[in-house]
Parts: structure tokens; sequence; C-alpha cells
């Protein structure tokens, strides 16, 4: 019973991030809180990840071209577009583009050797695209002729489409998955470094940007990728992934209870995207050949990224 509990709390933990960045944004800049949240998860991450996987760290190390490529597309691109599409679109819009990206990922994926999809997933990743554009021209879809989109649901696209790539190179890395991540992270604390000197970032100066850039250490970078962990020591990676779908759900219901309506339009985007995500991840559709390793948790083609989470 503690694996559901575990899942269930770390998409509550990535949802509150996708609400207390759109707050934060609002007087630091996405480089002062992607660059302080890698950079004080670091050495936490690092700990955490020698205590609960005792991984050998030589051979993590001599991994680093594949580490340093997917720091800078997970932890450093994702989490720079994120937090700048938060500065113009709402958290919940973000939320619902983001749960298209398992079928997106399915999507990319089938440019590789092997692999593929059935009906069942052709019309999944179609169900869950249409949703999206619902929700980006705001059930107008001649706004697609014109191109007039909000610039911060065009971030988004570009954070999904980034995470898509990380995803397809995670999922075959060789490496325990909190030690991976505890390198990546400390690699974009460092990459990230030369320019956030160079952009004057700066601490949190008001008790509520230092309070919102703790939640993001704490809860989305430390608490949610620890459950999520754990929770995959007895939890298939399949199955995990359908809890994702929960983050639009728990942001709505923030959102709502923080006093702020859902559109019809909302609704009815966020429910043709979980509905194309199922049926993406409904078993009976064609499988590539699983890549050989060492980490039992890492999904094939279709199942969701459950070995490294987003947000």
């Amino acid at each position: 019973m503690k694996a559901p509990l575990y899942l269930v709390l770390a998409t509550l933990f990535w949802s509150g991030n996708f609400m207390v960045a759109q707050a934060a944004v609002a007087s630091m800049t996405p480089m002062d809180l992607t660059f302080w949240r890698w950079t004080l998860a670091a050495v936490p991450l690092l700990v955490l990840a020698h205590l609960v996987e005792k991984p050998d760290w030589r051979a993590a190390l001599r991994r680093w071209p594949v580490l340093l490529l997917l720091s800078v597309l997970g932890m450093s691109g994702y989490t720079l577009l994120l937090y700048g599409a938060l500065g113009h679109t709402s958290a919940m819009n973000a939320s619902l583009i983001t749960a298209a990206n398992p079928a997106l990922i399915v999507l990319m994926a089938m440019v590789l050797p092997g692999e593929r999809t059935t009906r069942w997933g052709w019309a999944g990743i179609g169900l869950g695209l249409l949703g999206v554009l619902l929700v980006l021209t705001r059930g107008e879809l001649h706004r697609l002729l014109s191109l007039s989109l909000n610039i911060g649901e065009v971030m988004m696209l570009g954070a999904i489409f980034v995470w898509g790539c990380y995803t397809i190179i995670a999922r075959r890395l060789d490496l325990p998955a909190i030690a991976a991540t505890a390198v990546q992270v400390s690699l974009a604390a460092v990459t990230l470094a030369p320019f956030a000197l160079a952009m004057g970032v700066r601490l949190p100066q008001l008790p509520a940007e230092a309070w919102s850039l703790a939640y993001i250490v704490v809860f989305p970078s430390l608490g949610a990728y620890l459950l999520w962990n754990l929770a995959l020591k007895t939890t298939p990676p399949g199955t995990a992934g359908n809890y994702l779908n929960l983050i639009v759900v728990f942001t709505a219901g923030i959102t709502v209870a923080l006093g702020t309506p859902l559109s019809l339009v909302q609704v009815a985007g966020g429910l043709l995207v979980i509905a194309g995500v199922l049926l993406t991840g409904m078993k009976g559709r064609a499988q590539a050949p699983a890549p050989e390793t060492d980490v039992p948790a890492t999904p094939r083609l279709g199942d969701r990224d459950a070995r490294v989470p987003r947000g």
C-alpha cells in the first residue's frame, strides 16, 4: 500500500511546482529559479543516492558525456523553458500541455529502428494532440492558421519536445536512477553557474520568494524524486506512469481552490489528453525489444517515462 501513496504524493509535489513557480516568476527570473533549484538540491541528492542505491560512482562518472547531455536537456533546458512559460501562461495550461508528453515520446521514438505502435497507439496520439490544440487555441482551432499562439504555450511545446529527447536517451541509461539524476543535477549547477553569474542571478529577497524556492527544492526536486524511485522498487514503470495523469487533476484542483475557474475548453482538452495517454499506454500494442540494461525500472516504448519523472 505504500507504493501508491508514494506515487500520489510525488505527483502532488510536481503539481505544486507548477503553481508555486508561476507565482515565483512574477519577481524572480527563470534563471534564478533554475540555478538555485539545482544548486541547492545537488548535495542532498548525491547523499540520498549514496544512502539508498550505494552506486559505483566511478562507473557513473565514466558516463559523463551522456550525463552532461541529459543534464543540459532535462535539468537546464526543460526547467528554463518551463519556468519561462509560466511567466506567460497559466499553470493549468502548462500542466495540460505537459500531460501530452507521453504520447509525444512514443511519436518521437518511432523514428528509431524497430520502434512501432498500433492503431490504439495512433488513436491515443491523435486524441492527445487534439486536446493540446484545444487548450492552445482556446477552442478556436482557426487560430492555428494565423499562428497566434501565446508565447508561454509555445515555450511549453518546446519544453515537452526537449523532455521527449531527454526521455529517449535516458531510458537506455544503465545507471541507478537516483544516482544518475544526482549527477545530472550536479552538472546542471556547474554548467549554469557562468550564465547565472553573467545574468546577475540573485537569491530570494522577499519571504515569499524564499518560501517558493524552498518548496521547489524540498518537494519537487528532493521529495518527489525519492518517493517516485522508492515506489518503482515494487511498481511496474507502465503502472507508475499512469499516475502522472494526476498532475493535471491536482493542478486543476489547486487552481479551483485558489478561486480561478476552469473553462469548458480546458476541461475538454484535459479529458482528451488523459484519454490519449491511456490509449497510448494500452497493453497489446506493438513493442520494440527491451534494451539490455541492469536497471529493471527502465521502460520500453509506450511506457510512460517512469524512471526519471518530470517537473
